[in-house]
């Protein structure tokens, strides 16, 4: 895989575990957290919650202009840029968009919400609260978000068989 690889899916889907387990097996490549963007900002951060508009959704959308950005510019110097954010509903066509480099593949992890919340609860990191649920979350990904690429249900996979099915199911990540 070369170019850019998107990996979405709701909090605790094992995203970052996954961008990252992916990336070292490619011979170069970067993994871009989308999050980093996010903490940033020092003062002035308005939390992206249910239903947020005006500056939350501005900062938001910020958040995925910079890293498509950082993942275009890893692609530009000859890396396969593995980028890893929550891109939900119509913001995963919108950020499609904003990634300039060819290809790009975008692969959806989507567990089944008891694993996801059994994976949340065994975790250091708490991504749920402030009106996020899994049950909204998971929602917002199979009734709202658009099939686009490889979606992959992960709640029986470890990391390196869900390594295995992305780099297997390629051509059905590749968007453009």
């Amino acid at each position: 895989m070369d170019g850019v690889v998107l990996l979405t899916g709701v909090m605790a889907a094992g995203k970052s575990t996954v961008a990252q387990a992916l990336a070292e097996t490619l011979p170069r490549a970067a993994h871009v957290r989308g999050d980093v963007f996010r903490r940033m900002i020092v003062s002035g951060r308005e939390e992206y919650v249910p239903g947020a508009d005006g500056e939350a959704r501005a900062q938001l959308l910020l958040r995925y202009r910079l890293s498509a950005a950082t993942a275009d510019a890893y692609a530009g110097a000859g890396f396969t840029a593995v980028v890893q954010d929550v891109v939900l509903g119509e913001d995963l066509r919108t950020y499609a968009d904003l990634v300039r480099t060819r290809p790009l593949y975008v692969v959806v992890l989507a567990p089944r919400p008891e694993a996801v919340a059994a994976r949340e609860a065994g975790r250091a990191k708490t991504g749920y609260g402030a009106g996020w649920t899994v049950g909204l979350l998971d929602e917002a990904l199979r009734a709202r978000t658009p099939r686009i690429g490889l979606w992959l249900d992960t709640s029986e996979l470890t990391v390196g068989q869900t390594v295995e099915a992305i780099v297997a199911g390629r051509e059905r990540a590749r968007v453009v």
